[in-house]
């Protein structure tokens, strides 16, 4: 069947097809545009605490107000996808972004400059380039899932390798008022056409069997409502950990002495790494699943957090940077993966909404406790500290479901051994 209302050029519509990765290209480029909204106000933290005369803490706020934002964001926007589609939420996110970025600019306290920004910015605008996103992709790939939900993930760090650094010269020449004007109309501009690209209905499956969503998972005999819930505070708390670099990488290099440059220098080095990991990942969840590769994932990203508590010279924290991108970049596509193993697809932007609202509910608390705990102490050692605490509850809970999910499908192995019934559990879910 040709596809003349959606883009692509006449290719085909199916699942797998040269549409899909056509369209993952723009999904990809639409969540590097929106992005912006995550990792600017990362960037602009100092120049922001200089002139409005506050304490890091309370600079962190914005920070704090604006992943909330981008939480609540993707649910919304997720559920409005699942109804009507994701042109319109993209096109919200564009113009939703343009007035958040204005309305910041013209502010001159924490309060006036957080609030508007997270609400237009965060929750309308990046909120609608990200886990949206990752859940209409989905539905276009069978074969190489894992890959594709990895790889338009990764437009959210492709975002973060580009934009810490043209942020950091922008506002270092013009000022950050001057900036963030031209970074709205830039995403106004880009993200409305971007997204009349996308009109193209999601493939049918065709009908089949159906056992469990997805292969052997299922729900792992716990009610859909626990898994959720656990995959939820698997995805806080891996955050929380995650954000202490990402959030006060800029502001630990100005504290040491290296300035901001060097430090957006670090977090640009720290996301494009974490591009391959987020790619790589892709290929390894296709191959051993989800749930295993988020394990892998959150171990390796526990392994480069505890490098930063001995080790902070220069060439060391560009180094240690790499190796924490490298580590942890395929975190949060697994979780969206983990959801399509054993969710139905119906419910795709809803739930994988749901946990990728958890997961920037940790960078927001992880990102605003960092900052606090410095205020505290004078040093950020206790900060990565606590971020591998955290981590080690997230490795804990994924540990968990992956032994359950071992027991669970034996059993169910065994009862059909008994019975006699066939096992259906690599059919296909209908949608």
């Amino acid at each position: 069947m040709a596809n003349h209302d959606g883009g692509g050029m006449g290719m085909t519509r199916e699942i797998d097809s040269p549409y899909a990765w056509f369209r993952l290209g723009i999904c990809m480029l639409i969540s590097t545009i929106g992005g912006v909204g995550m990792w600017s106000v990362v960037v602009s933290l100092p120049a922001v605490q200089a002139d409005f005369g506050i304490a890091r803490g309370a600079a962190s706020v914005p920070f704090t107000l604006t992943m909330i934002g981008f939480g609540v964001g993707g649910v919304l926007m997720g559920r409005i996808s699942d109804k009507i589609g994701i042109v319109i939420p993209v096109a919200i996110g564009g113009l939703s972004l343009a007035i958040g970025y204005a309305a910041a600019a013209f502010t001159h306290d924490v309060w006036t400059f957080g609030i508007p920004y997270a609400l237009f910015a965060g929750m309308l605008g990046t909120g609608a380039s990200f886990a949206p996103l990752m859940a209409d992709i989905s539905h276009w790939f069978e074969k190489r899932r894992g890959l594709a939900v990895s790889l338009c993930a990764s437009g959210n760090y492709l975002s973060g390798a580009i934009w810490p650094t043209v942020v950091e010269h922008l506002i270092r020449d013009y000022g950050w008022r001057h900036t963030y004007i031209g970074i709205g109309l830039f995403c106004a501009a880009t993200m409305i056409p971007l997204a009349l690209l996308l009109r193209a209905p999601a493939p049918v499956h065709k009908i089949g069997i159906v056992a469990a969503p997805s292969g052997n998972m299922g729900t792992m005999g716990l009610s859909p409502k626990m898994l959720q819930t656990l995959l939820a505070v698997a995805g806080l708390a891996c955050c929380v950990a995650m954000s202490m670099p990402q959030v006060h990488i800029v502001a630990y290099c100005g504290d040491l002495g290296y300035g901001v440059a060097r430090g957006a220098e670090m977090l640009a080095l720290m996301l494009g790494c974490g591009i391959i990991s987020r790619i790589a990942s892709g290929f390894v969840a296709d191959r051993i699943g989800g749930m295993k590769t988020m394990l892998i994932g959150s171990v390796m990203q526990m392994t480069a957090l505890s490098l930063y508590l001995t080790m902070n010279g220069l060439a060391s924290l560009y180094v240690i940077s790499a190796l924490f991108g490298l580590f942890q970049g395929g975190l949060v596509p697994s979780y969206a993966i983990v959801i399509r193993e054993c969710f139905s697809a119906k419910e795709a932007g809803t739930r994988v909404g749901v946990v990728m609202m958890m997961t920037l509910l940790g960078m927001a608390l992880g990102g605003w406790m960092s900052g606090v705990i410095f205020d505290a102490t004078g040093s950020y050692r206790a900060a990565f500290a606590n971020g591998v605490v955290w981590n080690a509850a997230n490795a804990a809970i994924v540990l968990f479901l992956l032994v359950r999910r071992g027991r669970f499908v034996g059993r169910r192995a065994t009862l059909r051994e008994e019975t006699g019934i066939p096992n259906l559990g690599h059919s296909k879910l209908v949608r």
